[in-house]
């Protein structure tokens, strides 16, 4: 993907794309073109480049922002099935013995 992809995608200015790119956080293939070289940038890349951006854009500083997207390409994504599975409160739990009602509590006393 190259750098004016990423800018159209992701809606980053070239400077602070570019900052990222020399502090290290990403690392874009360059192929030579003449006198110049163009930045080739890998999914990997535009996958981090995407989270970093989502944080800076939320206030989180660079180094927060670059470990807070780590942290989201490491670790595993829950399915929306698992997501969705929360537990009903209304619907009684069959697998817990039901309590005393009012008639068995009053009959032990």
């Amino acid at each position: 993907m190259r750098t004016s992809d990423i800018l159209k995608k992701l809606n980053i200015p070239r400077h602070k794309l570019y900052y990222l790119e020399q502090k290290g956080y990403i690392k874009p293939r360059r192929i030579p073109m003449g006198e110049l070289e163009a930045r080739e940038y890998s999914e990997e890349d535009f996958k981090k480049l995407e989270l970093i951006w989502k944080y800076l854009q939320s206030g989180f500083k660079h180094k927060i922002a670059l470990q807070k997207a780590m942290e989201e390409l490491q670790s595993p994504k829950l399915s929306l099935q698992e997501q969705n599975q929360k537990p009903d409160l209304a619907r009684p739990n069959p697998n817990l013995a039901p309590g005393p009602n009012k008639s068995e509590f009053d009959l032990k006393r």
